[in-house]
């Protein structure tokens, strides 16, 4: 069966674009590789993926594609053809990608109306590698969406997708893998939309020098420093001048994704935060909200 096997990126539309630009690159650690007009690229520098974000002008601040990775073109066209069975909207067939690194995809609109890329043959950008207390993301680990019907998200990841779970957080979050890491996407109840987009950090050290630097630069720290239960990640939340939430995580399981088990974690307090000497919490992050721009195609 064709799966998706990675994430690529995230792209957002913003209403304050150079304020969201300066954050990126000045205080969260991605490097700018291209840009036209009113959209920009940005990169980790400790990983070869052409671009882990995109950000693009727009007069509401929304999720305009959420893209993921699979294999080959092949792959593409077989997913493709499953996430049309499923009943999903496409956005636009399988062809050639114009955008910088190029490849071949396609997009459609999830169940709840958010907008998905899958594609192959993205061409690579160079990595360096990192050094310990740098503070710069390595690259994306991991999404989290809310949906009005996440049970049913849960089996459009896994029964269309590819996905496999790998936890629950009682029977409200759940945690799934596409790989060997824990988890790449995560869902919870709610109404459609993103909840954060997580960044690895090379280690523990690194993700407390970001969160250092973010707070010398005015960016407070929501919730953490942390670890989560499930993957076993720490974590420190933070929020882009545009308002979405946005983690440094380190050290997160590795399972087989064949033969790994699915546990159901009971939900408490040292679940949520084993340490428990963080500052903030689920509450002091944004609430949830329905993305303005559900079902509605990005310009790029």
């Amino acid at each position: 069966m064709s799966r998706v096997t990675e994430i690529r990126y995230v792209g957002y539309g913003v209403e304050d674009f150079d304020a969201e630009r300066r954050f990126y690159t000045q205080d969260w650690g991605l490097v700018e590789v291209a840009a036209e007009d009113d959209t920009a690229w940005f990169k980790a520098q400790g990983h070869d993926e052409h671009h882990v974000l995109r950000l693009h002008r727009r007069e509401t601040n929304c999720v305009e594609v959420i893209a993921l990775a699979t294999p080959g073109r092949d792959d593409v066209d077989a997913l493709h053809t499953a996430v049309q069975d499923a009943g999903c909207s496409i956005i636009h067939a399988p062809r050639p990608l114009d955008a910088p690194g190029g490849g071949y995809g396609f997009r459609f609109f999830s169940p709840d109306g958010l907008p998905f890329e899958i594609s192959a043959e993205v061409a690579p950008l160079d990595k360096r590698p990192l050094e310990r207390w740098e503070g710069v993301p390595v690259k994306i680990s991991h999404i989290v969406l809310h949906s009005p019907d996440h049970q049913a998200l849960v089996r459009f990841f896994t029964d269309v997708l590819g996905f496999r779970v790998s936890d629950w957080l009682g029977d409200f979050m759940c945690f799934l893998r596409c790989n060997a890491a824990h988890h790449r996407i995560a869902i919870l109840p709610g109404p459609p939309c993103l909840n954060h987009v997580a960044y690895d950090m090379l280690s523990l050290d690194d993700m407390m020098r970001g969160a250092s630097r973010l707070q010398k630069r005015g960016t407070d720290l929501r919730w953490g420093p942390g670890r989560h239960t499930a993957g076993n990640n720490t974590f420190s939340y933070f929020v882009t001048p545009g308002g979405f939430a946005v983690e440094y995580t380190s050290e997160l399981d590795e399972v087989d994704f064949e033969t790994h088990e699915a546990k159901v974690h009971a939900p408490a307090p040292q679940v949520m935060d084993q340490w428990g000497i963080g500052t903030g919490g689920p509450q002091t992050m944004p609430k949830p909200a329905v993305d303005p721009c559900l079902f509605t195609p990005a310009q790029t």
